[in-house]
């Protein structure tokens, strides 16, 4: 089944590719749209230039929290749900989909999709680094074009239907949510669910770096922030001790540490703890010494993971050395 028409907003053309069912769906602020997308140039080839199938994963927007390709918004709200549908854009529209772009494949890839962007908006961001990382991108930053995009619509769900992803809240919803989120992490310690628990701290971080981020960098509120990010950060890292990942630990202490918390003895011993894990011997006992040194009070804590550290580094050195006798003890012969 194949449609074509013109919506009523300029530069824009509809093909009906699969028809959906049901009514047009109503669109009010907080509703989630989620839908598979794919984005082709308006070139002999129909080059693509995103799928979000490769990701596996469909995308969701959320009405009114100011998506920066505000067309999408449009061009979803005229489909029914399971209708998969094609649309033309003029570049009067597209101009600003190499930043969305950009922005979904660092979050695919796993960084943080304003990674490396000083305090300012996203076009300021694009002339202080001239590239957004991928030269297709750079290519449509420089030369602006009519893209197409082919939707297929999942569902609509109204802002009461589901549970909120942090992102989507308020300033004020994300700071209500943050001591509830380190509650329910602190049950789960209990109940000895540290997967589930670091979920629950790494959730509240990604809240306070939202806000952060409109925040202007070492000033009181930038800071006040900080603030409460650091315990759930060594929070996090306590789980990850006990689920064995030791070098995340190590990144996540050390960023602590070399940030503005050089004299915090806890964010020291916890990665004292992980250097003793990956048998890092000196690195380990400078970061115990230093927290002996830091906080007096953990000084028989100190005590005890040095012994067991000389304990551990001993048995090692009496493994190795028999390993290494047996590698070159001569060969016996028939």
């Amino acid at each position: 089944m194949e449609e074509t028409y013109l919506l009523n907003v300029e530069g824009v053309k509809k093909k009906i590719l699969h028809g959906g069912q049901g009514e047009l769906p109503k669109l009010q602020d907080g509703s989630k749209i989620t839908f598979h997308f794919q984005t082709l140039k308006d070139d002999f080839e129909r080059t693509v230039i995103d799928d979000s199938r490769e990701a596996g994963i469909p995308m969701e927007i959320i009405v009114g929290k100011m998506f920066k390709l505000e067309i999408w918004e449009t061009l979803l709200s005229s489909m029914r749900a399971g209708e998969v549908a094609e649309f033309w854009c003029d570049a009067i529209h597209t101009g600003m989909y190499a930043l969305v772009s950009r922005g979904m494949r660092r979050i695919a890839e796993g960084r943080d999709p304003l990674e490396g962007q000083k305090h300012r908006c996203g076009m300021g961001n694009m002339f202080d680094y001239h590239s957004t990382g991928y030269d297709d991108l750079d290519e449509l930053q420089r030369t602006p074009q009519p893209l197409i995009f082919i939707m297929e619509l999942f569902r609509v769900e109204e802002p009461s239907a589901y549970k909120r992803d942090t992102w989507a809240m308020s300033k004020e919803e994300k700071l209500a949510a943050v001591p509830v989120l380190h509650s329910e992490g602190n049950r789960l310690v209990l109940r000895k669910e540290f997967g589930q628990a670091a979920a629950k701290y790494q959730e509240a971080v990604i809240c306070l770096r939202n806000l952060q981020a409109k925040e202007k960098p070492w000033e009181d509120g930038w800071l006040k922030l900080e603030s409460l990010v650091t315990p759930l950060v060594l929070n996090y890292c306590q789980c990850q001790l006990e689920l064995g990942e030791y070098y995340e630990v190590l990144e996540h202490t050390t960023e602590l540490l070399q940030k503005h918390n050089a004299d915090n003895a806890k964010a020291y011993f916890k990665r004292a703890k992980a250097h003793a894990a990956v048998w890092n011997e000196r690195e380990a006992r400078e970061d115990f010494l230093r927290v002996a040194h830091l906080d007096p009070s953990m000084a028989a804590a100190v005590k005890k993971e040095l012994k067991q550290l000389g304990e551990r580094m001993r048995k090692k050195h009496v493994e190795d050395r028999k390993r290494y006798q047996g590698l070159f003890r001569p060969s016996q012969g028939p």
